[in-house]
């Protein structure tokens, strides 16, 4: 097996810019995080899979349903080196090869480490191919590298039923190595599970694990289809003290209603920076969107931004603060907030510590999205092979249990890990 280092080692450069918050010529210094040029975005070709054997309803979204402006208007505060939230749709992995060679070989090198700010990618690009056999194999490469390739079943209480396959390789050497887990699970109550975990390291020392979910369930009190996604990603480097973790996740239901956010940590050496972003979208006009980011370094400086937005046909608010503290504990700070009356009118308010203050009404439109861009419609349309697991047969007279007190089944591997603690 040929180990490919050079992938993580792209992901660990780190470049320091200095910002300046222009009114006060007050200056903070942030982190970025240098990237490839070459990204590929994703493609939205369907697969073709056999058809949905769910025992839960999926209704679509009427195309002539009433849609407010779709355009988010940016308050004019300092600007924050962070990754901008819209990006985290339009990313994806790098284009992999086939997942395993014929059955005389062992499957193809998995040492690729995840990317930052890429979100959630769909199920077909991770190319999730279970055996429908029971297998357990080994084997050498010509450079003397090892790899192994395992599959199965499992069975369980109330029709469940997990098919597996784990694969992985290292090299001859032993200084890299690299591991991959699919899965799919279902049982009588409609639930459906597919995943992915891989995890490698590289003869730089850096390393990286990740893991990718979708869950088809239906809900216990509103009786609606419900789909849900997550990713979690971390890698660090073997070289330096740096590292970044990200946790992203989006729901779903059949009425509309929608859920989406990221937590994000991130550290170079003596500077460390997070963030948070959450959307939701009730399914009948109601929008809540908030983002804080921040960062500090080991000398004490600390800095970072805040905004939050309510909107409901037509009328709303939004708020929000920038700030910076100094090693000294010099504390600056500006609030701003509007509110939107529905009627073309616009309360603007807003104050510094360093004496600035602003209350005025102006004439202006008011811009929101009333909806997800990316909604119930189009992760349907994604999540074909999650739609086509088919459960095992129930017996006639035998029925789920349906347990109202508790969440849904529990993905073999929990998602409930947070960021590191905050500065703040």
């Amino acid at each position: 097996m040929a180990a490919t280092s050079s992938g993580l080692s792209a992901h660990f450069h780190f470049k320091l810019t200095r910002l300046h918050i222009s009114p006060l010529h007050t200056t903070v210094y942030g982190l970025q995080l240098r990237k490839k040029k070459k990204r590929r975005t994703v493609g939205v070709s369907p697969i073709t899979c056999c058809s949905s054997d769910s025992v839960v309803p999926i209704r679509s979204i009427e195309k002539n349903e009433d849609k407010s402006s779709h355009r988010v208007r940016v308050q004019a505060t300092p600007a924050l080196p962070f990754a901008s939230p819209q990006s985290r749709f339009v990313s994806k992995q790098e284009k992999f090869s086939p997942r395993c060679t014929p059955r005389s070989s062992g499957p193809q090198s998995r040492d690729t480490p995840p990317k930052r700010d890429t979100g959630i990618a769909n199920e077909k690009d991770w190319g999730i191919s279970l055996l429908n056999e029971n297998v357990n194999e080994s084997g050498t490469n010509e450079d003397g590298g090892t790899w192994y390739r395992e599959s199965g079943e499992d069975m369980g209480e109330n029709g469940y039923r997990c098919r597996w396959t784990r694969m992985g390789g290292r090299s001859h050497d032993d200084t890299s190595e690299w591991k991959e887990t699919w899965w799919e699970k279902s049982d009588w109550t409609g639930y459906k599970e597919l995943g992915v975990e891989k995890s490698g390291r590289n003869a730089e020392g850096d390393s990286w694990w990740e893991t990718w979910q979708e869950v088809l369930h239906q809900d216990e009190w509103s009786n609606l289809a419900r789909i849900e996604r997550s990713a979690q990603k971390q890698a660090k480097s073997g070289t330096e003290n740096a590292g970044w973790y990200e946790k992203w996740w989006e729901k779903y239901d059949a009425k509309g209603w929608t859920e989406k956010g990221a937590h994000k940590y991130g550290r170079l050496n003596e500077q460390s920076w997070w963030e948070k972003w959450g959307e939701h979208y009730d399914g009948r006009g109601s929008v809540l969107k908030w983002t804080d980011k921040w960062a500090e370094t080991e000398l004490g400086t600390k800095w970072g931004d805040k905004w939050e937005e309510k909107f409901f046909a037509g009328i709303g608010s939004r708020q929000g603060e920038t700030w910076h503290v100094s090693p000294s504990g010099e504390r600056w700070s500006r609030t701003w907030g509007e509110e939107h009356f529905g009627n073309g009118k616009v309360h603007k308010y807003g104050k510094s510590t360093t004496g600035e203050s602003w209350d005025i009404v102006v004439d202006e439109e008011t811009y929101y999205e009333a909806e997800p861009h990316y909604g119930w419609a189009d992760v349907v349309g994604d999540s074909t092979q999650l739609l086509s697991i088919k459960p095992t047969e129930r017996p006639p007279g035998v029925y789920p249990n349906l347990d109202f007190g508790s969440s849904p089944p529990s993905s073999t591997y929990d998602d409930s890990s947070d960021l590191p603690p905050s500065p703040q």
